[in-house]
């Protein structure tokens, strides 16, 4: 599974017109081939930088999704709004568990 998350930054007049943009689409994404998880964060300091947060099956269901007609009307409308350049990374899960303490010899 490849998490997915994309952060970005909005002119302040334009989050309006950002959440109508993934409130008419998401479902649509969440359709698609291979997409597991879709959801959106909006940051809790600054009310008009928000971040798409999804899981994809892998990979390429995610460039899939990326090379899709949705994709191609949705980003373009997303990105007329943006007041900075989005940051997008792809993750996967790490199990483990990270938080146990170190032992003394």
């Amino acid at each position: 599974m490849l998490i997915r998350i994309v952060r970005m930054s909005f002119q302040a007049e334009a989050v309006a017109a950002f959440q109508t943009i993934f409130q008419n689409s998401e479902e649509a994404i969440r359709s698609m081939p291979g997409c597991l998880y879709l959801e959106l964060w909006q940051d809790a300091d600054a009310p008009h930088i928000f971040c798409t947060h999804s899981h994809w099956e892998s990979a390429a269901a995610l460039d899939a999704y990326r090379k899709s007609e949705l994709f191609g009307q949705v980003w373009p409308a997303t990105k007329r709004l943006f007041s900075a350049p989005p940051m997008a990374f792809s993750v996967r899960h790490v199990r483990g568990d990270s938080a146990a303490a170190p032992t003394s010899s």
